[in-house]
């Protein structure tokens, strides 16, 4: 198995007429962060302007993850988000990445998505993941049902034919949904997306941007176990990756270690308030070590360094596509970390 990479190699800092210009096939995928200085407001704000940079660049899809209960970020209502960024772009193609299917029915996602394809045609991607998106309390209060988990592959099925041109359950449309055909992508951080993704011949994205452990192993298994489908006749790979793109790498660096702090924070602080020493401390402990672990896969650095180590991963993985997280600490550097790295890559793979 190949070995995870060291983060991006630094370099000088060089003009942007100096760096040499990949060709790698690129998405971002948008948590709607909230900097700690900034409100959700400003976060949505910022996640319409990326959007339409990301058009304007040429990159090849903006999805949007659902979470809860998570105070740095706000993708919660996925649909609607997508909703309202795609009233205010053109073309780029936008989704979701993902929906978590057991907190729904297949029937309502079918009808919002169905919504949204009837609404902007031709721009709408479903990407569909297992994992609550949650702690067991917010859990609770979405009314999951612990067994949902269980019926995953059956409700991806039951949702597929929702909106397909027939509906399994008999007396029984999704209005709209029904003959909107929705692209479905499968979402995973694990051998069993890749192996729902397989049966189902569905495009398959690895989430190796915050659960790097078992990537290759995934996606070997995706490839092997892959049966064509009236969807896609071949595999398709979707690697998720994070970024931190700058002008310098000492400011990348720095963005960097906030963004750690902020992962170390959404995730063992929920419900509470703590001061920067006990950050600290966790970040210090075994927890620390596992907000690291999610960082593997993460290209930090200048445009020229960050592409380089865009162009290694997706040579080691042989992605169709790379999906980008970029962790910068403030709506203004996402933006900027977005376009510093076109000038490294262009992100329409042509």
């Amino acid at each position: 198995m190949v070995r995870p990479m060291p983060e991006a190699a630094t370099t000088p800092k060089q003009e942007r007429s100096e760096v040499s210009r990949r060709s790698i096939p690129l998405s971002i995928l948008d948590l709607a962060a909230v900097g700690r200085d900034e409100t959700i407001a400003e976060s949505f704000a910022g996640s319409v302007e990326m959007a339409r940079l990301a058009e304007r660049l040429g990159y090849r899809r903006v999805w949007y993850a659902e979470h809860h209960n998570i105070t740095s970020i706000a993708s919660s209502a996925t649909a609607v988000l997508i909703s309202h960024i795609a009233a205010r772009t053109e073309s780029i193609r936008l989704g979701a990445g993902g929906i978590m299917l057991p907190n729904h029915s297949p029937m309502v996602i079918a009808e919002q998505f169905g919504t949204l394809e009837t609404l902007y045609p031709g721009r709408i991607d479903l990407g569909l993941g297992r994992a609550p998106g949650s702690d067991q309390a917010t859990s609770y209060a979405l009314r999951r049902d612990p067994a949902a988990a269980e019926s995953f592959p059956r409700d991806v099925v039951e949702l597929q034919d929702l909106l397909g041109d027939e509906s399994p359950i008999p007396g029984v449309k999704a209005i709209p949904g029904q003959g909107t055909h929705v692209p479905l992508y499968m979402l995973g951080s694990s051998l069993f997306g890749a192996q729902v993704a397989a049966a189902l011949g569905l495009p398959y994205a690895f989430a190796s941007h915050f659960a790097p452990r078992a990537l290759h192993e995934a996606i070997a298994i995706y490839r092997e176990q892959f049966k064509p489908s009236k969807q896609l006749d071949r595999p398709y790979v979707i690697a998720g990756v994070g970024a931190i793109v700058a002008e310098t790498n000492e400011s990348a660096a720095e963005q960097r270690e906030v963004a750690r702090r902020l992962r170390a924070r959404a995730l063992f602080t929920r419900g509470r308030k703590l001061e920067e020493d006990e950050i600290d401390a966790i970040l210090a402990s075994p927890q620390g070590a596992a907000v690291d672990e999610m960082l593997t896969y993460n290209a930090v650095g200048t445009p020229e360094a960050a592409g380089e180590y865009l162009q290694k991963f997706r040579d080691e993985t042989n992605a169709d596509e790379l999906i980008v997280a970029h962790y910068s600490d403030s709506v203004a550097n996402r933006l900027r970390s977005v376009e510093l790295l076109s000038d490294a890559v262009d992100p329409t793979g042509s």
